[in-house]
């Protein structure tokens, strides 16, 4: 039976219940509860107490975050890492580090001197525990600069083994391709890496950086990556990819034996196939169309039409040819739905190139008949190079026509050639050669095998979206920073990928979009209770955010649920 006690604190009085038994025969006081100043008694009573608000709350990523760790803590990647490049036991390791920048570009790119501030909006604190000083910016590149480019090497081959033994990456078919990623990184910096070419996303006036990246056809899960001089053709980074498939094919035979590697025509080159050809490697791969113009002459009456519904509309013509010094099986196809595509590009190129042709026509026009005065007067030369810059598009110097008139001020006459026009509809468009040393393959399996290099081109264009998986930023100058810039953003994505073939295996089919943006949506919220008197510290309540149902089924398939606070 409880007892009420009255007690006087700093001059105001307080009750407390006390409960009191008799131990080894003696009454002694084994509980005692606070209930309060007289007022509150009464009020809970009388029931008109209500509950206390909460005074503040707190929001924390919690899906994303948890579901990135997991799969790390998973591959063993921390350890692996630090493996590699061990450190004295201060503070985080080189592995740690990476894995948060890695999370990081997987969830929410941001500068290096922003990541403790994401860091501390996430649930990472209690996972990878670090002071704000050891997530400096500063602090973070002085590890990675520990990191050497034969570091991440011997990384990336040890991921791939456990890649192929704990999670059964699927081998039979991988693709290879290259980007480029624009930077600001000033002309006179001397970085080698970064340097002016061809620019994927028309920034040709940046200097860039590229990249070559293998992955698997199972869920584009990268095996590979090099990172090499942004005026630098795919054609000779591809050697030295394939010179390193080749150094690694008996790794990569332990998980299949047949393994096939896709790559398109920008990365054909002699030196390539001599190191393909010294393994058992196979490969699929396309021509140059204009370079095998007996190829593109056959009709289409010898082409036969194939079966199933992912290749509707395409016929096929099967030969033998000697291509890069040996016979390969060749096969010509045409797309029905491809030629459409080609003929709307090549109508609106056409539509904007007249455009410009006629304001150029008639600016020159306005100069003659004296109605403009201004400027520097246009000469041949200056014509015929405005012309070219507005025909730099694919066929269509071919398909227009021009001619610029000698005079004091130069004139214009241009017009379209329907005849390249219909030669280039009845030759080309709509065609793709391929070639492959996989004899034994059916037709429609050589196409579809091609066809798989929209993995590749999925996992660029993940790595160029600002929301997660970015590249950008980057805010590095030196080609080692670049590197390992390089390296976390390539774990971000084989995190990802791994997420989403987990899912798969499930029965959850996503898109790497729509799987982060769903596990973004999971947040850590905090409730902050106003501290009452005798407390030693306020009274909080940890809840998730509540979950849609896609959202709700992803975390319990990745059981999410051991990450809660407690």
């Amino acid at each position: 039976m409880p007892s009420l006690t009255r007690k006087i604190v700093k001059g105001r009085p307080y009750y407390y219940a006390r409960w009191c038994q008799r131990v080894d025969g003696r009454p002694k006081i084994v509980k005692t509860a606070y209930l309060g100043p007289l007022d509150n008694i009464v009020q809970a009573v009388e029931g008109s107490r209500q509950p206390p608000a909460p005074q503040f709350a707190t929001v924390a990523s919690f899906g994303d975050v948890a579901a990135l760790y997991d799969q790390a803590a998973q591959l063993g990647l921390v350890e692996l890492i630090d493996a590699q490049v061990p450190k004295r036991g201060q503070g985080l390791s080189v592995g740690q580090y990476l894995v948060l920048a890695a999370i990081n570009r997987a969830a929410c790119p941001t500068s290096k001197a922003r990541l403790g501030s994401w860091y501390r909006r996430t649930i990472l604190p209690r996972l990878i525990p670090a002071s704000p000083m050891q997530l400096s910016s500063q602090a973070f590149w002085n590890h990675m600069d520990r990191v050497s480019e034969a570091d991440i090497d011997a990384i990336e081959k040890e991921l791939s083994r456990r890649l192929i033994q704990r999670f059964k990456v699927n081998l039979r078919t991988l693709v290879y391709d290259g980007t480029n990623f624009f930077t600001y990184i000033n002309t006179r910096n001397p970085a080698r890496l970064p340097a002016r070419g061809h620019n994927k996303q028309k920034r040709a006036d940046l200097r860039q950086v590229n990249l070559g990246l293998l992955v698997s056809t199972d869920f584009h899960i990268p095996l590979l990556h090099r990172v090499y001089s942004g005026n630098l053709n795919d054609a000779p980074a591809f050697q030295t990819i394939s010179a390193e498939l080749a150094q690694r094919y008996r790794q990569l035979a332990e998980g299949c034996n047949h393994i096939t590697v896709i790559f398109d025509k920008g990365n054909n080159s002699a030196e390539a196939f001599r190191w393909l050809d010294e393994t058992a490697l196979h490969f699929v791969g396309s021509l140059v169309p204009s370079q095998h113009p007996d190829l593109l002459g056959i009709p289409l009456e010898r082409f036969r039409l194939l079966s199933g519904s992912r290749l509707e509309g395409v016929r096929v013509y099967r030969t033998r040819k000697k291509v890069f010094g040996r016979d390969r099986t060749v096969l010509v196809t045409f797309n029905e739905h491809l030629l459409e595509g080609q003929m709307q590009g090549i109508s609106a190129g056409l539509e904007k190139a007249r455009r410009k042709l006629h304001e150029l026509q008639e600016g020159l026009l306005a100069r003659r008949q004296g109605r403009v005065k201004v400027g520097r007067s246009p000469t041949v030369e200056s014509v015929n190079k405005q012309v070219e810059e507005i025909l730099s598009g694919q066929h269509l110097k071919r398909l227009i026509g021009w001619r610029v008139e000698e005079g004091p001020v130069p004139g214009l006459s241009y017009w379209t050639d329907t005849g390249a026009l219909s030669r280039l509809v009845k030759t080309q468009l709509g065609k793709t050669l391929l070639f492959t040393d996989n004899d034994d393959w059916s037709d429609e399996e050589i196409v579809l095998g091609y066809r798989a290099q929209h993995h590749i081109e999925s996992a660029f264009r993940d790595m160029k979206n600002p929301h997660f998986l970015g590249w950008s930023p980057m805010f590095h100058w030196t080609d080692s920073k670049i590197r390992v810039h390089a390296f976390y953003c390539v774990l971000g994505l084989l995190l990802v990928s791994l997420l989403q073939r987990r899912l798969h295996q499930e029965g959850l089919e996503m898109s790497l979009s729509r799987l982060m943006e769903g596990l973004a949506s999971i947040k850590e919220v905090v409730l902050i209770y106003p501290q009452r008197p005798g407390q030693r510290q306020p009274r909080t309540v940890t809840c998730l955010s509540i979950m849609e149902e896609e959202p709700q089924r992803v975390y319990e398939i990745l059981g999410l649920e051991r990450y809660r606070s407690t």
